[in-house]
């Protein structure tokens, strides 16, 4: 199974549509990212790994959240950037799994390719998840148009007949 990592700030920068409700409320920009990568994950059967930085809170402690069993949202510790997280893993996944790394950082982009993963820019990434979600909406429309509920479907053949006997002879 596929692996994305996600970090998780850079792509709220980067998304047109995070970094306007960012300004707004920063968890709701989290949530909607978080809601977009499950549905992404699902879709793509595919494991995501988000990571939003804590380096610069002091005191904290790693905190990882399994969502569900597509995606996970780590926070980092104290001193631990996002990128640092990510290498990390990515090291210790070594190069036996398809891992993919999201992020703008061309410094962080370099290191991961140089570690085997497949790296994949923010915006990239934005116009993949616009495309899956464009697949999803197409998938649901055929299925509500081919699951329209049609009286004649509903009943016999031989009643239709008869009204529509009746329509016509007026």
């Amino acid at each position: 199974m596929k692996t994305i990592f996600v970090d998780g700030y850079n792509v709220i920068n980067s998304w047109p549509n995070l970094k306007q409700k960012k300004d707004s409320s920063f968890e709701g920009a989290r949530q909607t990212l978080i809601d977009t990568l499950h549905n992404y994950g699902v879709f793509n059967a595919c494991r995501i790994i988000l990571v939003f930085d804590a380096h610069k809170v002091t005191g904290s402690i790693e905190k990882k959240e399994e969502v569900n069993r597509n995606i996970s949202v780590v926070f980092t510790k104290d001193g631990e950037t996002a990128d640092s997280y990510i290498e990390k893993q990515v090291n210790a996944l070594g190069r036996k799994h398809e891992i993919v790394v999201v992020t703008s950082d061309s410094l962080e982009q370099q290191t991961i390719f140089q570690r085997g993963a497949v790296r994949m820019s923010s915006l990239e990434f934005y116009n993949e998840v616009l495309r899956i979600e464009k697949s999803i909406k197409n998938k649901a429309d055929k299925n509500r148009i081919s699951q329209k509920n049609i009286i004649s479907d509903n009943i016999d053949d031989r009643i239709v007949k008869i009204l529509e006997e009746i329509r016509r002879s007026k």
